[in-house]
């Protein structure tokens, strides 16, 4: 199945997950997955928060920044995947100069 992200309307989430500044996100939503295509402008964030029922990948596409997973920072630059499993915690931050976009799925368990 083809997804272009081009034609989804993109959504503008305030302070998402208790995070700093928006996230602004085109999402695609099944029922069974969340995939999105999402921005994130410097010192904007998404705010630490735990998978319970499922896990969640993100692959950076452009810009820097940091993940916090379960408390231990991972940096972040294109090419990177970051991976919360299942139970544990994460938060994305972008620290640097320019917006951070990425691509992440999150299975809805």
């Amino acid at each position: 199945m083809r997804i272009d992200f081009s034609e989804i309307s993109e959504t503008v989430l305030s302070k998402f997950k208790g995070g700093e500044k928006e996230m602004l996100a085109r999402m695609y939503l099944d029922g069974e997955n969340r995939i999105l295509l999402g921005r994130l402008a410097p010192g904007a964030s998404i705010g630490t928060h735990v998978h319970d029922t499922s896990c969640e990948i993100i692959y950076i596409l452009r810009g820097t920044g940091k993940a916090m997973c379960d408390g231990s920072p991972e940096t972040l630059a294109p090419g990177i995947c970051h991976y919360c499993p299942k139970g544990h915690s994460h938060s994305l931050v972008n620290d640097g100069t320019e917006e951070l976009m990425f691509f992440a799925a999150v299975p809805q368990q």
